[in-house]
């Protein structure tokens, strides 16, 4: 059978042998499960959370259709009463999370799920699913966004992108994270994000004269008229794209820009700069593209190329020096008692917790706390109520609005927070009422 992305079946087999068990035992009460990161990657200062407005889009529409219950009876694996209890199975549940676009840090909440125990453990792999790929590419391209800042950002990774939904996906937690829109075409459409595009070598290829491809390019795309000058010589490119200036802009076309996709760009920008300024269109851009990451963004930056706009795409897309997180999903409380994972080297913090922000005077952050979620502390708290009764607290919250607090999230960073190197850790305290409770449960006394 075919599944779409929201089906019920996109999850591990031992979701379900797990919720057959409880199922068989009678269990079902009320289970607390957060979702977090147990450390930052070597390369990483921060993260930036991405992915809940998927999340939640995909609990209100969980269920088992009847393709994917005769698909589960075909296994033999599980028994007709327990599939017929899937039939009317529907999150009924509360979410409570961080906004997209936050900044976290270990071991910090970015998600709790309450619900029957049944439902908040079937959703666990797809709800990791989509809240780790999107936390990693928005904090890649946040590092992009602080290393050329004021500069056009376009996605550009589409095509290396692992698979479709990474495409897309991808596309969106770049434009959440500070870039300025996305080459691919869906993404856009899907969240109205701005598109961009210009030519490929291969067009420019299929002419005998370079500038007569320019110039058919132009005037087929005469507002998009942005032509990659780089297929054979990339200076000499650069002076038919003067000469050709004054025929177009008689007939009212006005090149808007030039492509450098290969060699040094930082170079080749100065030289087709110089060109383009002696020329007399200096008012006309240079967007550069071509294995770009934040490292070879600020490397540009400081050598203060005369670029104005950068696509960044493989690199981003897959978060190539990061492309993991060592992110869990763990059960906090059920039926109303705090539970503890005590495995070596994966311990976690007992109960439901709330996580608090503190900010100086400068609007720069200070430290984060995290408490048990009923204390109440000084700061900011960053977990709020997104979902109750199986249905969103509020309206969908627009990309537009989350990539807004997602900029005044970066903007706020620590300057140790801020550089590509790996500084000094921001800090994170855990409460003495949150080290307390763990301690009794380790010496089995009542939480």
């Amino acid at each position: 059978m075919k599944l779409s992305p929201g089906s019920a079946l996109l999850t591990d087999l031992y979701e379900l042998t797990m919720l057959q068990a409880y199922f068989d035992a009678g269990v079902n009460e009320t289970a607390s499960f957060e979702l977090f990161v147990r450390a930052l990657p070597m390369q990483r200062n921060f993260l930036m959370a991405g992915g809940l407005e998927q999340v939640l889009d995909y609990l209100e529409h969980l269920r088992f259709g009847p393709d994917e219950l005769s698909a589960l009876a075909k296994t033999r694996r599980f028994p007709a009463p327990f599939l017929r209890s899937l039939e009317h199975l529907r999150f009924t549940g509360e979410v409570d999370a961080m906004r997209e676009g936050t900044v976290f840090f270990p071991d910090e909440p970015v998600l709790r799920i309450t619900a029957p125990m049944r439902e908040a453990q079937l959703v666990e792999s797809r709800v990791m699913n989509l809240v780790h790929f999107e936390t990693v590419v928005a904090s890649k391209a946040a590092r992009c966004v602080l290393a050329a800042p004021d500069k056009l950002l376009v996605d550009f990774g589409l095509r290396r992108a692992h698979g479709a939904e990474a495409a897309v996906l991808s596309a969106r937690a770049s434009y959440l994270a500070g870039f300025g829109g996305t080459a691919t075409l869906a993404a856009g459409l899907a969240f109205d994000i701005p598109v961009y595009g210009t030519m490929a070598h291969s067009y420019v290829q299929a002419y005998a004269d370079e500038a007569v491809a320019f110039e058919d390019f132009a005037r087929s795309q005469p507002t998009n008229a942005t032509l990659l000058i780089d297929t054979y010589d990339t200076e000499e490119a650069a002076r038919k794209v003067v000469a050709l200036a004054p025929l177009l802009l008689n007939d009212g076309i006005a090149i808007r820009g030039v492509r450098i996709d290969s060699g040094d760009l930082g170079e080749h920008a100065r030289r087709v700069r110089r060109i383009l300024d002696e020329g007399g269109l200096s008012g006309v851009t240079i967007f550069a593209s071509g294995n770009l990451d934040e490292h070879r963004l600020h490397q540009l930056m400081s050598e203060q190329a005369p670029i104005d706009g950068f696509g960044v795409g493989t690199r981003m897309n897959t978060s190539a020096d990061a492309p993991y997180l060592d992110c869990a999903y763990k059960l906090v409380e059920y039926g109303g008692e705090p539970r503890r994972k005590r495995s070596e080297g994966k311990s976690t913090w007992p109960a439901r917790k709330a996580v608090y922000r503190l900010t100086g005077p400068n609007g720069v952050m200070a430290g984060d706390l995290i408490t048990l979620a009923n204390e109440r502390r000084d700061g900011e708290p960053l977990l709020e109520p997104v979902m109750r009764g199986g249905k969103r607290c509020a309206q969908p919250v627009t990309l537009h609005s989350a990539r807004a607090h997602a900029w005044r999230q970066l903007r706020a960073l620590p300057n140790a927070q801020r550089t590509l190197d790996v500084d000094e850790p921001y800090p994170v305290a855990v409460s003495d009422g949150l080290r307390e409770l763990a301690r009794r449960l380790d010496e089995g006394r009542p939480g």
